[in-house]
């Protein structure tokens, strides 16, 4: 079986996140009629259609934005484990552990903010896995998710989640007005279906919920949630994007993991570069608090 065209997928990716041709073929340096011929051949290969297109520009379609959210996470999945092989090969002044979720949706993003202000440091960054401090992941930094811990950190981001769907999703079962509501649509499940229990229960609701998908991490069920696929608990301060944008609207304002944070420890002697990284991280953290 012909594999699928890889070679799309960048400019693809680059087309659902824009709902444009023509920006996506600006940002990579393409035509918008490139653009068009790697997004067709991933609809002919497919057999799908990813997006309808009409006189006044291109609209994803449902399907091709489930599609988008996963190639932009297994992108950005990607770019994490290129950035770690190359530790081996290459000076670093400065390394950051961190959860993937965190990493493609927060960190990575501002990575060119950075460089354009400190040209001359180098940022790496590896895998967290279940590393508890820096040292234990073999980096200068660590952004890791939980109650504070015991160790000196600083609280990068809230970890708190709301209930949250795609504006696509509300409107074809909505309306969604009291938390009883979601006892009767689509539940998406972080890992377990003990979130959803204690979210119900803070609403005083005490029926089991909804069976559903159970993804392993946030950084899969977050596809599920963009693509229309259901409603899922999700760290509003990791999508802070679409819900400005419009893609996706928090349902209620109550919320789970309040004592949790994802926070940013040290390492013990930290170089000059490394110090600078880490204030840098902070300011970034501080200026959408």
């Amino acid at each position: 079986m012909q594999h699928v065209p890889l070679a799309s997928l960048r400019a693809f990716e680059a087309a659902v996140r824009h709902e444009s041709f023509a920006k996506a073929a600006a940002e990579l340096n393409l035509t918008a009629a490139g653009v068009s011929q790697h997004v067709r051949a991933l609809e002919e290969w497919l057999g799908i259609k990813l997006f309808t297109r009409h006189a006044r520009g291109v609209m994803a379609t449902m399907a091709g934005r489930s599609f988008g959210a996963a190639v932009a996470n297994g992108l950005g999945h990607i770019d994490i484990a290129a950035r770690q092989l190359r530790l081996a090969g290459n000076n670093r002044p400065v390394s950051v552990a961190c959860i993937a979720s965190v990493a493609t949706r927060w960190l990575i993003p501002r990575l060119q903010a950075f460089k354009k202000e400190y040209p001359e440091i180098q940022v790496n960054i590896v895998y967290a896995l279940d590393a508890r401090t820096p040292e234990a992941a073999n980096a200068d930094l660590l952004i890791r998710h939980g109650p504070r811990p015991a160790v000196n950190a600083v609280s990068l981001l809230p970890a708190e989640t709301r209930p949250t769907c795609s504006r696509e999703y509300e409107r074809r079962h909505g309306p969604i007005r009291t938390p009883a509501d979601l006892l009767n649509v689509d539940l998406l499940h972080d890992e377990t279906t003990a979130a959803w229990t204690r979210w119900f229960t803070l609403e005083g609701i005490h029926q089991p919920p909804k069976p559903g998908p159970i993804f392993a991490d946030f950084g899969l069920m977050i596809g599920s949630v963009i693509g229309g696929q259901g409603v899922g608990l999700c760290p509003t301060a990791l999508i802070a994007e679409e819900l400005g944008n419009g893609t996706l609207v928090a349902l209620f304002d109550t919320a789970l993991d309040t004592d949790k944070s994802y926070w940013l420890i040290e390492a013990d002697h930290l170089s000059d570069d490394a110090e600078t990284f880490r204030d840098w991280l902070i300011a970034a953290s501080a200026a959408i608090a």
